[in-house]
């Protein structure tokens, strides 16, 4: 089902060259296509391209946009089968987690077709005293221009459609740089956005590598760089100029298991499995750390364990794997080799822990040291450890003992225990009664602390790419 190979797309139009990169079958290790790759040429064309698109795209009205965005999540919807395919050979996530990322492509092209014609300014009372009797305030929100978007292997289609969506919506013209490893969905998006009437020069999409994609970071031309991927953010940031900048680094996400939740324990166990292992733990917002109450540990851990090792692991073409690879051998290598490091300091393994190749183990740890990498790091793959608390404060000091603070999950019944994680956790999101990898596309979405700063979601995607322009008026 895939192309023999994909263009790039330069200024809406797709694009061929001689250099080429493989694109591999992330669980066969084969290669399953080839892309095309832009030199600093086209680089160049693509940002001078969107720059000339301001205006037009600015003018672009938002009835017309919307039209864009409602094209796109048809189409998307019609090869739907083709994008899931592709997801999974490329990034090697189970066939039924793929469709269900083409669902959240669908969802996030909808609400941004929904917000794009709902970008309102507000009327702004300034007779605030006698002397300014007569004058009256208005704002609304114009395009920032030109834009750029790098984005990460983990979610090829619904993390693209996050900041390309958006940008449509807003009517700003963007370059985006898709993960070297996962390219495919991007071009397919790219393939489907070539078949609107966007203005000449609204979107590019350059399949480049990262040595080749400083222009999209430094280029004071782009008035935004809106980056998701690794602690490598900060350094892009400090590159990116006077441009504003939104990053989302990712997380070692807790979730805490509340002593009242004895009842509820199945349920809770069913959030856990997923949360930890859902796409190999290849999400920012990947159960890594379980705080259970000292009275339901035991229990719980035993239930645990007893879940975890049923999960299927194998080829994630087949509709009942669950644990596909890893993005690579290397990372997989990484992450075993910590898992290796907390059971030297003193960690147990409860269940898992070997590689084989892409292939880790879903992993299950106790007794880890709070000084080891898999405690205090992203471990960006099927682990997750346990540990028991006594009080809610322990526990808050707990979650907050890291240096991230993507989001947090929570099961209770008290609604005062709720309450006080979602005022005292250091978290940008607080997920309460479930997993702290919820997530819906049109919530605010985003960290504190290493996992970056702004806020991804579609209307707050928007509200980074749009600027407020006021109008004061004085009566005659």
């Amino acid at each position: 089902m895939l192309a023999k190979s994909y263009p790039y797309y330069l200024a809406n139009q797709p694009q061929t060259s001689k250099e080429t990169m493989d694109v591999l079958d992330k669980y066969s290790g084969k290669v399953a296509t080839r892309v095309a790759v832009p030199d600093a040429k086209a680089t160049e064309k693509a940002i001078a391209a969107a720059v000339k698109a301001a205006g037009p795209m600015r003018d672009f009205k938002p009835w017309a946009r919307q039209q864009v965005l409602q094209h796109c999540a048809r189409r998307f919807t019609e090869r739907r089968d083709e994008l899931a395919y592709a997801l999974c050979v490329e990034a090697g996530k189970p066939i039924k987690d793929s469709d269900g990322e083409v669902t959240r492509l669908i969802e996030t092209f909808t609400i941004a077709a929904e917000e794009a014609v709902r970008i309102n300014g507000e009327t702004i009372t300034l007779e605030i005293a006698k002397r300014l009797n007569g004058y009256h305030g208005y704002t609304k929100r114009v395009p920032l221009g030109p834009v750029s978007f790098i984005t990460p292997f983990n979610f090829p289609l619904n993390l693209v459609a996050h900041k390309v969506a958006p940008a449509i919506a807003a009517g700003c013209p963007f370059v985006l740089k898709p993960a070297e490893r996962t390219p495919i969905g991007a071009l397919i998006i790219g393939e489907i956005l070539a078949e609107t009437d966007l203005p000449k020069g609204a979107f590019s999409v350059l399949t480049l590598d990262g040595k080749h994609a400083n222009p999209l970071v430094e280029d004071p031309r782009f008035k935004l760089l809106s980056f998701t991927g690794s602690q490598i953010g900060w350094d892009l940031k400090t590159r990116a100029g006077h441009k504003k900048v939104t990053l989302e680094l990712g997380g070692n996400a807790a979730c805490i298991i509340d002593a009242d939740q004895g009842p509820h324990l199945d349920r809770v166990i069913e959030r856990l499995v997923f949360g930890a292992f859902y796409q190999s733990g290849q999400s920012c917002i990947s159960v890594q750390r379980i705080y259970v109450h000292e009275s339901l540990y035991d229990e719980l851990k035993k239930r645990l364990v007893t879940a975890v090792k049923k999960l299927k692991a194998g080829d994630p073409k087949k509709k009942d794997t669950f644990l596909g690879p890893m993005i690579d051998e290397a990372a997989a290598e990484r992450l075993h080799g910590w898992i290796e490091e907390a059971r030297k300091g003193g960690g147990k393994i409860l269940c898992g822990g070997k590689r084989q190749g892409a292939m880790l183990d879903a992993t299950l740890m106790e007794n880890v040291p709070a000084s080891a990498d898999a405690y205090r790091k992203e471990a960006f793959g099927p682990f997750a450890l346990l540990a028991p608390f006594r009080s809610f404060d322990d526990v808050v000091a707990m979650v907050n003992d890291s240096e991230y603070g993507l989001q947090a999950g929570i099961f209770t019944d008290s609604l005062s225990n709720a309450m006080r994680a979602w005022n005292e956790l250091e978290q940008g999101g607080v997920i309460v009664n479930d997993v702290p990898s919820f997530r819906v596309d049109n919530m605010p979405y985003g960290g504190v602390k290493l996992s970056g700063i702004g806020r991804e979601g579609i209307r707050c995607a928007i509200e980074d790419m749009t600027e407020v322009r006021l109008m004061v008026m004085r009566e005659l």
